[in-house]
């Protein structure tokens, strides 16, 4: 099975909707999906993630389904620095404190432990566990077992931040770790492989990450929501 992870297109935050720009990003991308033969698609609830699946819905046919837990994650909490902005926190842990992830509890340092993102982090890592099981796999520390011979396609359309929460646990990543070095631009596409052997222990496997040659020209690189999306 792969799971391909897809950023919205460029967005106009506050009618949370995709700017004109941000629906030729769809465009683009709903082309570059053709040739990965998608089983199912799914999105956030949010318009702008809803706009960008529509377009590979379109071109493909399909129906989309809506994943209401992949809602674009909020942030901050009282006396954490930079507003709790988790890419930010995520740089300074790993850059100036030299945060050690093996034998410390990242969700325990005071970037983290009140911060309002813990709770978006508990429900979307609880629920996409549930969905991954629905379709066959069991999480279980760093692997999962497999109980299905059925390979799907299938495309989850969402955001920056609900996004890093959902791969980074799939990954056994820390979250602030995975928002540090693994930043990824608008409708770029994420490829995580689960492989089908029914009956045993797999491990996932980054296939392709930031996938964003079909936006070229149509993107003035890399940006990351720098203000909590509350609405």
């Amino acid at each position: 099975m792969r799971l391909l992870f897809v950023r919205h297109g460029e967005p106009n935050y506050e009618k949370d909707c995709l700017t004109e720009t941000g629906l030729l990003q769809a465009k683009n991308c709903a082309k570059r999906l053709l040739r990965e033969n998608i089983d199912e698609i799914y999105s956030s609830p949010m318009g702008r993630a809803r706009q960008t699946a529509e377009e590979t819905a379109k071109l493909l046919k399909k129906d989309v389904t809506v994943l209401d837990y992949m809602y674009e994650i909020w942030w901050g909490g009282e006396g954490i620095p930079e507003e709790g902005h988790i890419w930010t926190l995520g740089d300074m842990l790993t850059t100036d404190e030299n945060f050690d992830y093996y034998t410390s509890d990242w969700k325990k340092h005071p970037f983290f432990e009140k911060n309002y993102c813990m709770e978006f982090y508990d429900k979307i890592t609880g629920k996409i566990d549930e969905f991954l099981l629905s379709k066959g796999y069991k999480h279980d520390g760093r692997r999962f077992y497999c109980d299905t011979d059925e390979a799907k396609n299938i495309a989850i359309f969402s955001h920056g931040g609900s996004g890093a929460c959902a791969m980074s646990h799939i990954l056994s990543l820390p979250l602030p770790y995975y928002a540090s070095v693994f930043p990824y631009d608008y409708t770029s596409v994420i490829i995580i492989e689960l492989p089908v052997n029914k009956g045993a222990y797999v491990r996932p496997r980054l296939e392709l990450f930031n996938d964003a040659a079909h936006i070229i020209g149509l993107s003035d690189g890399l940006k990351l929501q720098q203000t909590v999306d509350n609405k």
